[in-house]
């Protein structure tokens, strides 16, 4: 295996009418040995141009890439040492599954006893080996997935790449072949780069997470790191589901103590609208910021219905339900802010019902709305 590190990379390309689309800016990162990092990202923020680049499908404008220590800008893709699954599964469809996998294998000269023993290995591994006699026609979506996934891995190559290779399943079985992943990773000690535009996937398949927008990098972290400490409000609000609250609003000073009030009107005339006391460790890192306008981030499971007095209570009216098995996601509306409350499936409410509200302090986010950045 090897680690893989990207400097300045940029990937510029011109479009139909003489003008130029910036995939990459200048991204910097670094994927350690046997280390599965994941791109995530929404359409178009440089994702799989990324992963396309590292295997050299296409040519940086800008930067290098580095595998195992070795500049390989100019090396051909096919003496990279690294092997992809596609998002389609791509097996030839004229081939078994056996002859799908072996043939990359075939194709550099292994003996037959070689290409055998690696193929049932692998079968073994992904718990294809029923499948390999089989063409791909006569294969559910799962198993293609799974013999494209053992394609890649009978290579042994140094750096294996994932383009969302789950996209086109369904959801128990994105599930399925998402714990296979795993714990092939665990199993082999594998450097992999995997790509997805699923937080789900993100979260329970990375040692880290890059979180990417518009062809920059906004942060990048252990899972739990990106989730507890975004580094900005798109961070923010694309990790998690549901996503992050956001409440615009003021930050005053009472005592010792700041209290973050709504600035916009209520949409009843004459009432209040929700006035929050900031946490006390949050208090002097906030100093700076009173009597400006910021963003309050509160994730759903930090709001909770008819809680005790430990935290400021909220009257707010229950506005959709969405009843989710284990939990509940509560749509609720105060003031001139609507916000959601994940809470246990045993809550008892009803659309339309006003209820109290706590907010956990303890848990807030502070942004900056002109910088976008996390102020704590």
């Amino acid at each position: 295996m090897a680690c893989v590190v990207l400097e300045k990379l940029s990937k510029v390309y011109l479009a139909n009418k003489g003008g130029a689309v910036h995939a990459l800016r200048r991204i910097d990162l670094g994927l350690a040995d046997g280390e599965l990092l994941v791109l995530l990202g929404p359409s178009g923020s440089g994702k799989s141009t990324t992963l396309r680049l590292i295997a050299g499908l296409e040519e940086p404008t800008e930067g290098h890439i580095m595998i195992a220590g070795v500049v390989v800008n100019q090396t051909p893709a096919k003496d990279r040492d690294v092997a992809m699954v596609f998002q389609s599964h791509a097996l030839y469809p004229h081939l078994s599954a056996y002859e799908n996998m072996a043939l990359s294998l075939k194709l550099r000269g292994y003996s037959p006893a070689e290409i055998a023993k690696r193929v049932m290995e692998t079968a073994d591994l992904l718990d294809v080996r029923f499948c390999l006699p089989r063409l791909p026609k006569e294969l559910s979506g799962g198993e293609r997935q799974r013999v494209a996934v053992g394609r890649a891995l009978v290579r042994q190559p140094k750096v294996f790449l994932f383009d969302e290779p789950l996209a086109n399943l369904d959801s128990p079985l994105r599930g399925q072949i998402r714990a296979q992943i795993s714990r092939l990773h665990s199993r082999l000690g594998a450097t992999m780069l995997y790509v997805t535009h699923d937080q789900e996937e993100a979260m329970t398949l990375a040692d880290k997470i890059a979180v990417m927008k518009a062809g920059e990098i906004q942060q990048v972290g252990a899972p739990m790191e990106v989730y507890d400490h975004p580094a900005n409000l798109f961070v923010a609000g694309f990790v998690g589901s549901p996503p992050m609250n956001f409440l615009r609003g003021t930050l005053a000073r009472q005592g010792y103590t700041l209290v973050f009030s709504d600035t916009r009107k209520s949409m009843t005339a004459g009432q209040e609208g929700m006035k929050l006391r900031a946490a006390d460790e949050a208090t002097a890192k906030l100093t700076g910021y009173v009597d400006q306008e910021l963003i309050l981030g509160l994730r759903p499971e930090h709001i909770r219905l008819q809680s005790g007095q430990e935290t400021e209570m909220v009257w707010s009216t229950v506005e959709l339900i969405e009843p989710l098995g284990s939990e509940t996601c509560v749509h609720l509306v105060s003031g001139a802010h609507r916000f959601i409350a994940r809470v246990g499936s045993s809550a008892s409410v009803r659309s339309g019902e006003k209820v109290a509200v706590a907010f956990d302090m303890r848990r807030a986010h502070f942004f900056d709305p002109a910088t976008e950045r996390a102020l704590l």
